[in-house]
């Protein structure tokens, strides 16, 4: 049966102390506290796994669009490779954080909800067991010592009877007439009943203390209690909290710190006098040239070779179109042979005759297709640009790495395709510079 005894009542509190009746209730109300407080934390590192996520994904998406934003711009080189490691960084950054975030999840906040639901029991009623247990071990505990203190106060009426005695002494200093009684009777009156009252008062004290020993000890053991109770929160909150600084200090992951390892290689391989030398190989003087030479007038040499004759030439090719960097020809880049041939033999005599002359055609006025004596064949493709090619000759394509077009014909023997631009221009590449798109 539980105890309905509320010994809180009718009885004083004069200070604050642990010991005066009811003020057991802050040491129970500290276990409905620890409930709260793993609650508490488990919103505090719900939170942290949310600022980590959105983290990890803004880093990503910065990575991404500088990337964009650094190749399509005008730096080139080692520099070039420098400023893209940050991008790299920011990505692998960005996982390691997203691991930090399932490590918080579910590693830590798993760990406190468990150990909540372990360590504190909800009642029917509402509530949990432990609080009910501690608030009944006190009330046990506290009852015969405070119904003592509240059925002997006997410090009221002795105070009570001398406060009596003076105002009877007051009252016949100033009664005028005959007095009821004389001084001296009045005198003896007050003093029995002060003398009476002051009796029961060290009476009832000295009960009071003869169980005082065996109320502090009772008071004592159900504190320790929960003493013990509060020790396990707290040396578990100690325990989870060490737990998530090892989660969040990245300084002591080892992925962390090779991050910033490359990052570091990366930027100082950054060689200025290299990407001049680069620069200077492909857009400045180191590039070729086919200066003017002379050469004896044909009509052939004048005249646009067709798709066909293309193909029937196959000796004396030149390799062109090959991007360099310094001097040396970039690695693993496919060679291609030039349109145009070189070795044709062409005739030492000429003529103004209007016949012989190839401006006099429609060819020079640029009414007439190359490729109009070739007829498509084959199902058209599109295909993606591996690398820039800038054309060598009027009837080819000039394109840069990443741009799309459309082949026309398959390749020939020579290693040449027909295609077409999105502009609409119809020319000829060389078919190892370009992909299929999925």
């Amino acid at each position: 049966m539980s105890v309905t005894y509320d010994d809180s009542v009718g009885v004083e509190v004069s200070s604050d102390s642990f010991w005066e009746v009811g003020n057991y209730k802050r040491t129970v109300k500290r276990i409905d506290d620890g409930h709260r407080l793993c609650s508490d934390l488990m919103n505090c590192l719900h939170e942290r796994a949310r600022i980590e996520k959105a983290y990890a994904q803004q880093l990503t998406e910065w990575a991404r669009r500088w990337r964009q934003l650094v190749e399509k711009g005008p730096q080139y080189g080692t520099v070039e490779k420098a400023w893209m490691a940050f991008m790299s960084e920011a990505e692998r950054v960005s996982e390691l954080h997203l691991e930090v975030k399932a490590s918080l999840m579910n590693d830590d906040f798993e760990k406190i909800k468990n150990w909540q639901k372990e360590a504190f029991h909800k009642q029917m009623m509402g509530g949990f067991k432990e609080t009910k247990e501690a608030e009944d071990g006190f009330r046990k505990a506290q009852k015969p010592w405070a119904k003592k203190l509240k059925e002997k106060q006997q410090k009221k009426a002795h105070n009570a009877a001398v406060q009596r005695g003076e105002l009877a002494i007051s009252a016949r200093s100033q009664q005028q007439g005959r007095p009821i009684l004389n001084p001296e009777q009045l005198n003896e009156i007050c003093k029995q009943d002060v003398l009476k009252t002051k009796d029961k008062y060290e009476k009832s004290l000295k009960e009071l203390d003869q169980g005082t020993p065996q109320y502090m000890e009772n008071m004592e053991q159900v504190f320790e209690q929960c003493q013990q109770f509060e020790e396990k929160r707290l040396r578990f909150f100690r325990e989870v909290l060490l737990e998530v600084q090892k989660h969040l200090d990245l300084s002591n992951v080892t992925g962390y710190k090779a991050v910033y390892h490359d990052l570091e290689q990366s930027i100082r391989a950054a060689d200025a006098v290299e990407d001049l030398r680069w620069f200077r190989a492909n857009h400045g003087p180191g590039m070729a040239m086919n200066w003017p030479q002379f050469e004896e007038w044909s009509a052939d040499l004048n005249r646009t070779l067709s798709r066909r004759e293309k193909k029937k030439a196959t000796d004396g090719v030149t390799l062109t179109g090959i991007n360099q960097t310094g001097d040396q020809s970039l690695p693993n880049k496919p060679s291609s042979v030039s349109s145009y041939e070189k070795t044709q033999s062409y005739p030492t005599d000429w003529s103004d005759d209007e016949s012989n002359n190839p401006f006099s055609s429609t060819d020079a006025n640029g009414d007439s297709n190359p490729f109009d004596d070739d007829a498509t064949s084959g199902t058209e493709v599109r295909v993606r640009a591996l690398y820039d090619y800038e054309g060598q000759e009027h009837d080819e394509l000039s394109f840069k790495a990443g741009d799309e077009l459309t082949k026309m014909e398959d390749e020939d023997e020579q290693g040449w395709c027909k295609g077409r631009l999105d502009n609409g221009q119809v020319g000829l590449y060389p078919a190892n510079y370009v992909e299929a798109i999925q």
